[in-house]
Protein backbone atom coordinates (compact mmCIF):
# COMPACT_ATOMS: atom_id res chain seq x y z
CA UNK A 1 0.00 0.00 0.00
CA UNK A 2 1.55 3.31 -1.02
CA UNK A 3 1.63 6.37 1.24
CA UNK A 4 -1.34 8.17 -0.35
CA UNK A 5 -3.57 5.08 -0.23
CA UNK A 6 -2.55 4.43 3.35
CA UNK A 7 -3.54 7.93 4.40
CA UNK A 8 -6.88 7.74 2.62
CA UNK A 9 -7.43 4.30 4.17
CA UNK A 10 -6.80 5.85 7.57
CA UNK A 11 -9.64 8.28 6.90
CA UNK A 12 -7.44 11.23 6.05
CA UNK A 13 -7.98 13.40 3.00
CA UNK A 14 -4.57 14.59 1.89
CA UNK A 15 -3.66 17.10 -0.78
CA UNK A 16 -1.46 15.71 -3.54
CA UNK A 17 2.21 16.50 -3.06
CA UNK A 18 2.53 17.08 -6.79
CA UNK A 19 0.03 19.95 -6.57
CA UNK A 20 2.24 22.01 -4.26
CA UNK A 21 5.26 21.72 -2.02
CA UNK A 22 4.30 22.98 1.42
CA UNK A 23 6.70 23.68 4.23
CA UNK A 24 5.59 22.33 7.61
CA UNK A 25 6.53 24.25 10.75
CA UNK A 26 7.25 22.64 14.09
CA UNK A 27 9.04 23.43 17.35
CA UNK A 28 10.03 21.86 20.65
CA UNK A 29 11.95 18.82 21.86
CA UNK A 30 15.70 18.77 21.30
CA UNK A 31 15.54 15.04 22.19
CA UNK A 32 13.89 14.16 18.83
CA UNK A 33 15.91 16.62 16.72
CA UNK A 34 18.66 14.25 15.41
CA UNK A 35 16.16 11.74 14.01
CA UNK A 36 13.56 14.34 12.98
CA UNK A 37 16.27 16.00 10.85
CA UNK A 38 16.96 12.71 9.04
CA UNK A 39 13.25 12.11 8.48
CA UNK A 40 12.80 15.66 7.18
CA UNK A 41 15.71 15.33 4.73
CA UNK A 42 14.28 12.08 3.35
CA UNK A 43 10.78 13.56 3.09
CA UNK A 44 12.06 16.66 1.27
CA UNK A 45 13.82 14.48 -1.32
CA UNK A 46 10.73 12.34 -1.78
CA UNK A 47 8.01 15.00 -1.88
CA UNK A 48 9.59 18.44 -2.20
CA UNK A 49 7.95 19.47 1.08
CA UNK A 50 10.24 20.78 3.80
CA UNK A 51 9.99 20.66 7.57
CA UNK A 52 11.06 23.84 9.33
CA UNK A 53 11.70 22.63 12.89
CA UNK A 54 13.02 24.72 15.76
CA UNK A 55 14.91 22.61 18.32
CA UNK A 56 14.12 24.89 21.28
CA UNK A 57 13.04 22.56 24.09
CA UNK A 58 9.73 20.89 24.94
CA UNK A 59 8.39 23.76 27.06
CA UNK A 60 8.83 26.31 24.29
CA UNK A 61 7.39 23.86 21.74
CA UNK A 62 4.23 23.41 23.80
CA UNK A 63 3.81 27.19 24.04
CA UNK A 64 4.28 27.65 20.29
CA UNK A 65 1.71 25.02 19.32
CA UNK A 66 -0.74 26.39 21.90
CA UNK A 67 -0.28 29.83 20.35
CA UNK A 68 -0.81 28.33 16.85
CA UNK A 69 2.48 29.76 15.58
CA UNK A 70 3.58 26.29 14.35
CA UNK A 71 1.79 23.34 12.74
CA UNK A 72 3.03 20.89 15.37
CA UNK A 73 4.83 20.85 18.68
CA UNK A 74 7.13 18.11 19.98
CA UNK A 75 7.49 17.38 23.69
CA UNK A 76 9.11 14.72 25.85
CA UNK A 77 6.79 15.74 28.70
CA UNK A 78 3.32 14.57 27.63
CA UNK A 79 0.26 16.69 28.36
CA UNK A 80 -2.51 15.15 30.45
CA UNK A 81 -5.95 14.58 28.93
CA UNK A 82 -7.60 17.61 30.58
CA UNK A 83 -4.89 19.93 29.22
CA UNK A 84 -5.21 18.44 25.72
CA UNK A 85 -8.97 18.96 25.88
CA UNK A 86 -8.59 22.55 27.06
CA UNK A 87 -6.15 23.40 24.26
CA UNK A 88 -7.98 21.43 21.55
CA UNK A 89 -4.91 19.31 20.89
CA UNK A 90 -4.29 15.75 19.74
CA UNK A 91 -1.20 13.99 21.14
CA UNK A 92 0.62 10.83 20.13
CA UNK A 93 3.98 9.13 20.78
CA UNK A 94 6.43 9.41 17.86
CA UNK A 95 9.72 7.89 19.04
CA UNK A 96 11.44 6.58 22.16
CA UNK A 97 15.04 6.77 23.30
CA UNK A 98 17.39 6.62 26.26
CA UNK A 99 18.61 9.47 28.45
CA UNK A 100 22.16 8.93 29.68
CA UNK A 101 24.39 10.58 32.29
CA UNK A 102 27.54 11.89 30.59
CA UNK A 103 30.84 12.74 32.28
CA UNK A 104 34.14 14.34 31.32
CA UNK A 105 36.83 12.75 33.52
CA UNK A 106 40.37 12.27 32.30
CA UNK A 107 41.13 8.61 31.59
CA UNK A 108 37.49 7.48 31.93
CA UNK A 109 35.92 6.05 28.77
CA UNK A 110 32.26 5.39 27.84
CA UNK A 111 30.85 2.58 29.97
CA UNK A 112 33.79 2.55 32.43
CA UNK A 113 31.87 4.19 35.26
CA UNK A 114 28.78 2.94 37.09
CA UNK A 115 26.27 5.14 38.92
CA UNK A 116 23.08 4.23 40.74
CA UNK A 117 19.99 6.39 41.09
CA UNK A 118 20.61 7.56 44.65
CA UNK A 119 24.21 8.56 43.91
CA UNK A 120 23.12 10.36 40.73
CA UNK A 121 20.46 12.26 42.71
CA UNK A 122 22.99 13.17 45.41
CA UNK A 123 25.41 14.54 42.77
CA UNK A 124 22.74 16.70 41.11
CA UNK A 125 21.49 17.81 44.54
CA UNK A 126 25.00 18.98 45.45
CA UNK A 127 25.38 16.51 48.34
CA UNK A 128 28.20 14.64 46.61
CA UNK A 129 30.71 17.24 45.45
CA UNK A 130 33.90 15.33 44.59
CA UNK A 131 34.56 12.49 42.16
CA UNK A 132 36.40 10.40 44.75
CA UNK A 133 33.46 10.49 47.16
CA UNK A 134 33.01 7.20 49.03
CA UNK A 135 29.62 6.48 47.35
CA UNK A 136 31.12 6.79 43.85
CA UNK A 137 34.25 4.81 44.82
CA UNK A 138 32.11 1.98 46.20
CA UNK A 139 30.37 1.63 42.82
CA UNK A 140 33.66 1.98 40.90
CA UNK A 141 36.43 0.14 42.78
CA UNK A 142 38.53 -0.28 39.62
CA UNK A 143 38.15 3.23 38.18
CA UNK A 144 40.78 5.88 38.89
CA UNK A 145 38.70 8.75 40.27
CA UNK A 146 40.23 12.23 40.69
CA UNK A 147 39.93 14.21 43.93
CA UNK A 148 38.35 17.05 41.97
CA UNK A 149 35.14 19.03 42.41
CA UNK A 150 32.22 17.82 40.28
CA UNK A 151 30.91 20.40 37.79
CA UNK A 152 27.18 19.72 37.39
CA UNK A 153 25.54 20.72 34.09
CA UNK A 154 21.74 20.75 33.75
CA UNK A 155 19.20 22.18 31.34
CA UNK A 156 18.48 25.90 31.57
CA UNK A 157 15.32 25.75 29.44
CA UNK A 158 11.96 24.07 30.06
CA UNK A 159 12.83 20.58 28.90
CA UNK A 160 11.20 17.21 28.43
CA UNK A 161 14.59 15.59 28.92
CA UNK A 162 14.67 17.27 32.34
CA UNK A 163 11.07 16.12 32.97
CA UNK A 164 12.07 12.48 32.48
CA UNK A 165 15.44 12.79 34.23
CA UNK A 166 13.95 14.45 37.34
CA UNK A 167 11.00 12.02 37.28
CA UNK A 168 13.56 9.23 37.59
CA UNK A 169 15.49 10.97 40.37
CA UNK A 170 12.24 11.56 42.29
CA UNK A 171 11.43 7.83 42.02
CA UNK A 172 14.81 6.66 43.34
CA UNK A 173 15.51 9.35 45.95
CA UNK A 174 12.99 10.38 48.62
CA UNK A 175 15.14 13.41 49.40
CA UNK A 176 15.11 14.56 45.77
CA UNK A 177 11.35 14.02 45.59
CA UNK A 178 10.66 16.14 48.68
CA UNK A 179 13.22 18.90 48.11
CA UNK A 180 13.42 19.29 44.32
CA UNK A 181 10.66 17.25 42.70
CA UNK A 182 10.16 16.71 38.98
CA UNK A 183 9.07 18.80 36.02
CA UNK A 184 10.21 20.36 32.77
CA UNK A 185 11.96 22.99 34.90
CA UNK A 186 13.03 22.66 38.56
CA UNK A 187 14.96 24.76 41.07
CA UNK A 188 18.32 23.08 40.60
CA UNK A 189 20.25 22.85 43.89
CA UNK A 190 23.63 22.74 42.12
CA UNK A 191 25.39 23.37 38.84
CA UNK A 192 25.14 25.53 35.74
CA UNK A 193 22.44 25.58 33.08
CA UNK A 194 22.78 25.05 29.32
CA UNK A 195 20.15 25.28 26.58
CA UNK A 196 19.00 22.14 24.86
CA UNK A 197 20.58 18.69 24.61
CA UNK A 198 22.99 20.51 22.29
CA UNK A 199 24.03 22.96 25.02
CA UNK A 200 24.50 20.32 27.71
CA UNK A 201 26.53 18.15 25.28
CA UNK A 202 28.75 21.09 24.39
CA UNK A 203 29.25 22.19 28.00
CA UNK A 204 30.14 18.71 29.29
CA UNK A 205 32.43 18.12 26.31
CA UNK A 206 34.38 21.29 27.13
CA UNK A 207 34.36 21.16 30.95
CA UNK A 208 36.78 18.89 32.79
CA UNK A 209 35.31 16.88 35.70
CA UNK A 210 31.74 17.65 34.65
CA UNK A 211 28.54 15.60 34.56
CA UNK A 212 25.29 16.18 32.65
CA UNK A 213 22.39 14.26 31.09
CA UNK A 214 21.48 14.05 27.42
CA UNK A 215 19.56 11.99 24.89
CA UNK A 216 21.77 9.09 23.79
CA UNK A 217 22.10 10.24 20.16
CA UNK A 218 23.80 13.44 21.39
CA UNK A 219 26.21 11.44 23.55
CA UNK A 220 27.18 9.33 20.52
CA UNK A 221 27.36 12.19 18.03
CA UNK A 222 29.54 14.27 20.37
CA UNK A 223 31.64 11.27 21.46
CA UNK A 224 30.76 11.92 25.10
CA UNK A 225 31.54 9.48 27.91
CA UNK A 226 28.27 8.00 29.16
CA UNK A 227 28.00 5.95 32.33
CA UNK A 228 26.37 2.64 33.12
CA UNK A 229 23.45 2.68 35.57
CA UNK A 230 22.10 0.31 38.21
CA UNK A 231 18.44 -0.34 37.34
CA UNK A 232 15.34 -1.05 39.44
CA UNK A 233 16.17 -4.78 39.49
CA UNK A 234 19.58 -3.96 40.99
CA UNK A 235 21.41 -4.94 37.80
CA UNK A 236 24.17 -2.87 36.22
CA UNK A 237 23.18 -2.09 32.63
CA UNK A 238 25.02 -0.45 29.75
CA UNK A 239 23.42 2.20 27.55
CA UNK A 240 22.47 0.01 24.59
CA UNK A 241 19.57 -0.35 22.19
CA UNK A 242 18.72 -3.66 23.88
CA UNK A 243 18.49 -1.98 27.30
CA UNK A 244 16.35 0.89 25.95
CA UNK A 245 14.04 -1.59 24.21
CA UNK A 246 13.76 -3.70 27.38
CA UNK A 247 12.41 -0.68 29.27
CA UNK A 248 10.15 0.35 26.36
CA UNK A 249 8.64 -3.13 26.20
CA UNK A 250 6.74 -2.36 29.43
CA UNK A 251 4.80 0.47 27.76
CA UNK A 252 1.04 -0.17 27.75
CA UNK A 253 0.03 2.49 25.22
CA UNK A 254 -3.41 0.99 24.60
CA UNK A 255 -4.57 1.83 28.13
CA UNK A 256 -2.91 5.26 28.46
CA UNK A 257 -5.46 8.13 28.14
CA UNK A 258 -4.11 10.65 25.63
CA UNK A 259 -1.06 8.34 25.38
CA UNK A 260 0.19 9.78 28.71
CA UNK A 261 2.94 7.40 29.79
CA UNK A 262 6.31 7.84 31.56
CA UNK A 263 8.97 5.15 31.02
CA UNK A 264 11.42 5.76 33.88
CA UNK A 265 12.55 3.21 36.48
CA UNK A 266 10.89 0.31 34.66
CA UNK A 267 11.19 -3.26 36.00
CA UNK A 268 13.26 -5.97 34.31
CA UNK A 269 16.87 -7.15 34.62
CA UNK A 270 17.87 -5.62 31.28
CA UNK A 271 15.88 -2.34 31.44
CA UNK A 272 17.70 0.99 31.11
CA UNK A 273 16.31 3.20 33.91
CA UNK A 274 15.71 6.44 31.97
CA UNK A 275 13.80 6.00 28.71
CA UNK A 276 11.79 8.89 27.30
CA UNK A 277 9.19 9.31 24.57
CA UNK A 278 8.77 12.29 22.28
CA UNK A 279 5.12 13.17 21.68
CA UNK A 280 3.71 15.20 18.81
CA UNK A 281 1.04 17.82 19.53
CA UNK A 282 -1.30 19.12 16.82
CA UNK A 283 -4.55 21.07 16.85
CA UNK A 284 -7.59 18.90 16.25
CA UNK A 285 -9.20 21.69 14.22
CA UNK A 286 -6.26 23.53 12.65
CA UNK A 287 -6.65 26.94 11.04
CA UNK A 288 -4.43 25.83 8.15
CA UNK A 289 -5.90 22.47 7.14
CA UNK A 290 -3.47 21.99 4.23
CA UNK A 291 -0.44 22.37 6.53
CA UNK A 292 -2.05 20.06 9.09
CA UNK A 293 -2.63 17.34 6.48
CA UNK A 294 0.90 17.75 5.09
CA UNK A 295 2.27 17.31 8.63
CA UNK A 296 0.28 14.07 9.03
CA UNK A 297 1.69 12.84 5.72
CA UNK A 298 5.18 13.59 7.00
CA UNK A 299 4.58 11.70 10.26
CA UNK A 300 2.98 8.78 8.38
CA UNK A 301 6.02 8.66 6.11
CA UNK A 302 8.33 8.75 9.15
CA UNK A 303 6.45 5.86 10.78
CA UNK A 304 6.46 3.84 7.53
CA UNK A 305 9.97 4.54 6.29
CA UNK A 306 11.90 6.04 9.21
CA UNK A 307 12.48 3.08 11.55
CA UNK A 308 15.90 2.19 10.14
CA UNK A 309 17.01 5.84 10.34
CA UNK A 310 15.82 5.93 13.96
CA UNK A 311 17.61 2.71 14.90
CA UNK A 312 20.86 3.96 13.32
CA UNK A 313 20.75 6.75 15.92
CA UNK A 314 19.76 4.28 18.68
CA UNK A 315 16.20 5.50 19.01
CA UNK A 316 13.39 2.98 19.51
CA UNK A 317 10.69 3.12 16.79
CA UNK A 318 7.09 2.84 17.94
CA UNK A 319 5.71 -0.72 17.61
CA UNK A 320 3.40 -1.40 14.63
CA UNK A 321 0.43 -1.90 16.95
CA UNK A 322 0.93 1.60 18.39
CA UNK A 323 1.34 3.13 14.91
CA UNK A 324 -2.03 1.62 13.89
CA UNK A 325 -3.57 3.02 17.06
CA UNK A 326 -2.07 6.47 16.32
CA UNK A 327 -3.46 6.42 12.76
CA UNK A 328 -6.93 5.78 14.20
CA UNK A 329 -6.38 8.79 16.49
CA UNK A 330 -5.55 10.93 13.45
CA UNK A 331 -8.66 9.75 11.63
CA UNK A 332 -10.99 10.36 14.58
CA UNK A 333 -9.47 13.48 16.17
CA UNK A 334 -7.91 15.66 13.46
CA UNK A 335 -10.28 17.45 11.12
CA UNK A 336 -9.26 17.54 7.47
Amino acid sequence: MNLMKAIVAAGLVAASTSAYAADITGAGSTFIYPVLSKWADAYKKETGSGVNYQSIGSGAGIKQVQAKTVTFGATDAPLKSDQLEKDGLAQWPMIMGGIVPVVNIEGVKAGDMVLDGQTLADIFEGKITKWDDAAIKKLNPNVKLPSEAISVVHRADASGTTFNFTDYLAKVSADWKSKVGSGTAVEWPAGVGAKGNEGVSGNVGQTKDSIGYVEYAYAKQNKLTYTKLVNKAGKTVDATMEAFQAAASNADWAHAPGYYLILTDQPGDKSWPIVATTFILMHKDATDKAASQEALKFFKNSFDNGSKMAEELDYIPMPDSVVKQVEKTWASDIKS
